[in-house]
């Protein structure tokens, strides 16, 4: 068996349906000769942005792979392994490599060296006889611990060198480790004492399947509960103990319950520090549950860690805090109530403004009042449409929400919104972006079309990019370098998609209906909507909620 089919077949053995590529990568054409479904993108990025939405979509059990080419198409691919790397997302990548002799040879792209820094691990084969215990390693790496992508190089004149036979590999296990129990009982203890406690939840739920418990610790002690970007749709935005999550921008409930807070409890979280995420108040009592021990003490100060899966760790909790009273939930349910409509209060001109050109808080707004949310999976994308979404939209099923915000690379969107269709054929995918991300991506609306994969992209058009720059007075010129312009409805239609330009208002609601008839017949739409330069975001600090 050549090295191309023995991989194939391993792909094959580890239950992965779906392979992502540039060519030419021989991995690609023996997996396809065996029933794996090859999706070749437009540019390196947006298929690893795919398999990335794979991985988070099926909690990791199977992740998204990816395969290149080498020297140039390996290096374009740098980034989307680095986003999935800061996200701590599951990736198999499999760059082709310089042949042996070459590899080492300045300046050739040395993978499996130049990416030890943005992957998990990142090994060459350098013996057929040796591949087998080279996946080996790679997927228990995947299955095991904390995500991560995790990189195996090719070299280029190995694909047909001879693998042993019969080939020697069987799909790895997958561990489970929970926490000290000396530990769980000291958190139970502190939180049975505690007169406001918080729970920040991150994507560590989402992996662990843990949001049944989640939802029972929180009812158990009437704790309200926040999650991060990451592990947005952890819990049921609806429920009356829900704040909503945070990013650059957030609701005023998850700002003012951290605030006054005096335990707080972050459960499947890494807390890391990044202009892109909830600022966590200083002198509060923490309880860090985390499956990483790396993380514990990191960037937040922990009185109490529980290392292990979320799952686990949960559940051990609600044994230690078995027969225990529940606290009246009415009190905590109605400060929730009322902060939230304060805040909607403030919020709903924007939300609901009857102007053009359109303010990106109404499309979004509509949108969220049109679909079926529990039957949507929704994402966003960098800047402006992360912050304008993400405070408003309410989640209520798990893996409904791709949120990220650790890196933030424009047009990341696009690809997760994909992958989401391929992963859940049968929900409605849709990706929010802005005109700035889509002249990064958007030629891989093309591959939406090619490969029949029929999300809804929608585009807040204000032809400009940058919005993050001060706007200058009336009597200077402003940045016209980040003034940009585009027909982007015409651009999907030109591709083959369904694409329509919004102007007005009472155009929204309809616009977006015949977008989502658009995907129910199998095509790709993006709806264009021409909005306002809006700079207003739902921004708190962390203790003054300046």
């Amino acid at each position: 068996m050549k090295v191309r089919d023995a991989i194939a077949e391993i792909l094959r053995r580890e239950g992965i349906q779906t392979l992502f590529g540039y060519p030419v990568n021989h991995a690609l054409e023996s997996a396809a000769e065996i029933g794996i479904r090859p999706i070749i993108v437009r540019q390196e990025r947006t298929g690893l942005h795919m398999a990335d939405a794979m991985s988070r979509l099926s909690s990791g059990r199977s992740p998204g792979v990816f395969a290149m080419q080498l020297g140039p198409g390996t290096e374009n691919a740098f980034g989307g392994i680095a986003q999935a790397y800061s996200e701590s997302v599951p990736i198999l990548v499999l760059p082709m490599g310089y042949a042996r002799a070459e590899a080492h040879v300045d300046p050739n792209f040395y993978a499996s060296r130049s990416m030890r820094d943005i992957t998990k691990s990142a090994e060459p084969l350098t013996s057929a006889a040796q591949l087998p215990a080279v996946f080996r390693r790679a997927f228990s790496r995947l299955r095991n611990g904390r995500g991560g992508p995790v990189l195996v190089e090719i070299p280029n004149d190995m694909w047909n060198d001879e693998v042993p036979e019969p080939l020697d590999y069987r799909p790895v296990l997958a561990t489970l480790y929970g926490p000290d129990p000396d530990a769980v009982a000291a958190a139970a203890a502190l939180l049975r004492t505690a007169r406001r406690p918080v729970i920040y939840a991150g994507q560590g739920v989402h992996y662990a399947g843990a949001w049944d418990e989640l939802r029972t610790l929180a009812e158990r002690l009437s704790i309200p509960v926040c999650t991060s970007l990451e592990g947005k749709s952890a819990f049921d935005e609806t429920h009356p103990l829900a704040l909503g999550s945070g990013g650059a921008a957030i609701p005023r409930t998850v700002r003012h319950f951290l605030d006054e807070s005096d335990v707080i409890l972050g459960l499947g979280c890494s807390f890391t520090a990044t202009a892109f995420g909830v600022a966590m108040p200083a002198g509060k009592r923490v309880i860090h549950a985390t499956l990483d021990p790396a993380h514990v003490n990191k960037d937040v100060e922990a009185e109490i860690a529980l290392v292990g899966d979320a799952q686990l760790t949960l559940q051990a909790l609600l044994a230690a805090l078995n027969g225990v009273q529940t606290p009246d939930p009415a009190p905590v349910h109605a400060e929730i109530a009322k902060v939230r409509e304060d805040w909607l209060a403030e919020w709903m001109p924007k939300l609901t403004l009857d102007e053009a050109p359109l303010s990106p808080y109404r499309v979004l707004w509509d949108l969220q009042q049109t679909v079926d949310v529990a039957r949507t999976i929704i994402t966003h994308d960098a800047g402006s449409p992360r912050d304008q979404l993400s405070p408003f939209w309410r989640s209520t099923v798990p893996l409904s929400y791709i949120g990220w915000g650790k890196s933030t690379q424009l047009g990341y969107g696009l690809g997760l919104a994909m992958g989401a269709k391929l992963a859940h054929p049968d929900r409605l995918c849709i990706n929010v972006w802005g005109d700035a991300a889509i002249g990064f991506t958007g030629m891989d609306f093309e591959t939406a079309v090619r490969e029949r994969i029929p999300i809804l992209s929608i585009l807040l058009n204000n032809f400009s990019m940058a919005m993050e720059l001060p706007i200058m007075p009336v009597s200077t010129e402003r940045y016209r370098s980040t003034d940009i312009s585009g027909d982007y409805a015409a651009f999907a239609r030109a591709l083959g998609g369904h694409g329509e330009r919004v102007t007005e208002p009472s155009e929204i609601v309809p616009a977006i209906r015949r977008g989502i008839a658009a995907t129910e017949a199998g095509q790709p739409a993006l709806i264009e909507f021409i909005t306002a330069k809006e700079i207003a975001r739902s921004r708190y600090h962390a203790k003054t909620g300046a």
